[in-house]
């Protein structure tokens, strides 16, 4: 939408529909600190000035490459520092992938993600990728890839190829993320994101919470994304999923409760209003009355599919399902709705 200039106060903090990149810590903390329903309010509010509310973008996520990361984040159980027990595998060939891709396809995916273990993908590794981006374009999908670090000449190559997103998250504040990585540091990640936009692709972005974070964490987190020169597209909120064999799976720290997940969802939205806010990792353990709390809130993006790279995921069918009690529709893509 253009045009818009409305804007709400609640709490002493003035709402608008407006994206903008200039917010505190003081201001996003205040957010977080509003009465739930009056969150609520201001998250649904804004989430309609720009998105149909009973529309919800489905993207599917296929692990391309598993396994044997020389990184150390704490929650990931593709490293190879870890003993998980995760059975790894070289790159998918091309038909592999395509199968895949197509199949996500007819059961209504309109984005197909591909994630990759690398710290940083060699150029002859990033030529067999860009077939698979190719693959994923041709059958009228958007297509995104996690490739870990990228250098300007690979995202431009990755750019030229007609990669829609480029997913490379944030994972938490810059305070708290020397806690859970060591390989690689936070100005690395923003380095990578420089990169992406530079060579026009579109920014998919995020994080997860309940690694041990404070609410600080998560303030610091989400104003991060909001004061990059531009907001990321696609901001996917990941709930920590404890593997056993990684250092967060014997954690001290507790879950973060629905309510502050719920929280940091509504925040989100009202922070980066036109970005697409994806429920992803950890949805396994929210209940149905959660979810549609979250779609409330301003989430209209869900992965779905059995698996998450190498974690649960709900199946497909039982997001269906969700998406008819709530009157819920998975968002087509134009080519779709063109050959149905």
């Amino acid at each position: 939408m253009s045009g818009i200039n409305q804007q709400i106060e609640l709490g002493g903090i003035m709402v608008s529909a407006e994206p903008r990149t200039d917010w505190t810590s003081e201001a996003v903390a205040k957010l977080f600190e509003l009465p739930l329903n009056d969150l609520l309010f201001a998250a649904q509010w804004v989430h309609r000035q720009h998105f149909d509310p009973n529309a919800v973008q489905v993207s599917t996520l296929l692990s391309i490459k598993t396994g044997r990361c020389p990184e150390d984040c704490a929650y990931c159980p593709q490293s190879v520092r870890f003993e998980t027990g995760l059975e790894v595998h070289d790159l998918m060939p091309l038909e592999e992938v395509q199968q895949a891709a197509s199949n996500a396809r007819a059961q209504g995916a309109t984005r197909f993600c591909m994630g990759a273990a690398y710290r940083r993908p060699k150029d002859k590794d990033v030529d067999k990728i860009i077939a698979m981006i190719k693959t994923v374009n041709d059958l009228g999908m958007e297509s995104c890839v996690t490739l870990g670090m990228l250098t300007p000449a690979q995202a431009d190559r990755l750019a030229e190829a007609g990669l829609d997103f480029y997913n490379h998250n944030v994972d938490t504040s810059e305070k708290y993320y020397a806690e859970i990585i060591s390989t690689r540091t936070y100005a690395d990640r923003l380095e990578t994101l420089e990169n992406v936009r530079n060579a026009g692709i579109k920014v998919c972005c995020g994080g997860i919470v309940g690694m041990g974070e404070t609410r600080q964490d998560r303030v610091e987190f989400l104003r991060t994304l909001a004061t990059l020169p531009a907001h990321p597209d696609s901001v996917p909120i990941n709930q920590l999923v404890r593997v056993a064999g990684t250092p967060l799976a014997v954690a001290e720290s507790d879950d973060v409760d629905t309510f502050e997940f719920l929280r940091t969802i509504a925040v989100a939205r009202i922070l980066m209003p036109q970005s697409q806010v994806r429920l992803s990792a950890g949805r396994t353990e929210f209940s149905d009355e959660m979810q549609a709390l979250c779609y409330f809130a301003g989430a209209n993006s869900v992965f779905y599919g059995d698996k998450l790279l190498t974690t649960d995921n709900p199946e497909a069918n039982e997001d269906l399902k969700l998406f008819d009690r709530l009157g819920l529709e998975p968002e087509v893509a134009p080519d779709q709705v063109s050959s149905a």
